[in-house]
C-alpha cells in the first residue's frame, strides 16, 4: 500500500508540473496513474474508471487553483474570458459527469485512449489554430463552455487541451491562453467532482474511504505533490521552449495510451 501511495505522489508531481506548464489540469497524467494503481489494489473493475475520473476531477481543483494563481500573479489570466465561459463550463461538466457515471468502464477507457492519441498528435505536431476576430459573445461562449466541460468530464481533465487552442483562436497570446485555461480548469474540476460524488453515493463495491466516485487516499497523495509542482511548471512556461517540451509530453502520452489500449484489448 505504501508503494501505491508513492505512485500517487509521483503522478501528482508530474501532473502539477504539466498543469502549470501547459495550462492543463493534469488529468491526462492522473487518470492513467489512477487506473494503474486502483487495478493494483484489486478494486472491482466496474468501478475503476469512474473512481479514476472522479478522483482526477477532485484533484484538479487543487492543481488548477495553484496553477492559475501563479499565472495570475504574472498577469497571464484573461478574466473577461473566464467570466464569459464559466456558466457553460459548470453546466456542461456537471451534466457530462452524470452521463459518464452511467457508462461502462470499457467505454470510458476506450474514449480516454482515443482522446490521449488525439492530444498526443496535436502536441507533437505543435499545431496552432488560425486566430479569429476576438472573444465571441455570451451565447457562443456558453455553448463552447458546455462542449469543453462535457468532454472534460468524460476523460477526467481540466480542459486545457481543448481550451488553449480555442483561446489562441480568440487571439490570446500563448502565455495568456495557458493562464486562462488554468483558471477555467477550476470550475471544471468543481462541477465535475460534485457530479461524480453525487452519482457515486450508495454505489455498491466501492473501496473504503470513498466519497461517491472519489477515492480519498489517492486524492490526498496526488494533491500533496501537485500543488507544490504546479508553480514550478508556471515558471518553466515563461522561460523554456514550450514546443520541445510539448513533443516530449506527446511521446509520453502515446506510450500511456498504447498501454491502456493493450490492456483494454
Amino acid at each position: 500500500m505504501f508503494s501505491v501511495f508513492l505512485t500517487y505522489l509521483g503522478g501528482g508531481a508530474v501532473a502539477g508540473l504539466f498543469a502549470g506548464l501547459f495550462g492543463i489540469g493534469g488529468g491526462v497524467i492522473i487518470v492513467p496513474v489512477l487506473v494503474f494503481c486502483l487495478t493494483l489494489q484489486g478494486i472491482a473493475d466496474k468501478c475503476i474508471m469512474h473512481l479514476a475520473l472522479g478522483t482526477s476531477m477532485a484533484s484538479i481543483a487543487f492543481t488548477a487553483a495553484s496553477s492559475f494563481w501563479a499565472h495570475h500573479r504574472r498577469g497571464a489570466v484573461h478574466w473577461i474570458m473566464v467570466r464569459r465561459i464559466t456558466p457553460g463550463i459548470l453546466t456542461g461538466t456537471f451534466l457530462g459527469s452524470c452521463i459518464a457515471s452511467h457508462l461502462s468502464t470499457n467505454f470510458l477507457k476506450g474514449f480516454l485512449v482515443v482522446f490521449l492519441y488525439y492530444v498526443a498528435v496535436q502536441m507533437f505536431m505543435n499545431g496552432e489554430p488560425k486566430s479569429a476576430h476576438g472573444i465571441p459573445g455570451q451565447l457562443a461562449m456558453f455553448g463552447v463552455g458546455n462542449t469543453i466541460g462535457a468532454i472534460s468530464s468524460l476523460v477526467g481533465i481540466g480542459g486545457g487541451t481543448l481550451s488553449v487552442p480555442f483561446m489562441i483562436w480568440c487571439k490570446l497570446t500563448l502565455h495568456d491562453a495557458i493562464g486562462t485555461s488554468a483558471a477555467i480548469g477550476f470550475p471544471i474540476a468543481v462541477a465535475g467532482s460534485l457530479g461524480y460524488i453525487y452519482n457515486g453515493l450508495g454505489v455498491p463495491g466501492l473501496p473504503e474511504f470513498s466519497l461517491g466516485f472519489t477515492y480519498l487516499p489517492a486524492l490526498a497523495g496526488i494533491v500533496a505533490s501537485s500543488v507544490l509542482t504546479a508553480p514550478l511548471g508556471v515558471r518553466l512556461a515563461h522561460s523554456l521552449p514550450v514546443a520541445k517540451l510539448k513533443r516530449i509530453f506527446a511521446i509520453l502520452l502515446l506510450v500511456v495510451a498504447t498501454r491502456m489500449l493493450v490492456s483494454l484489448l
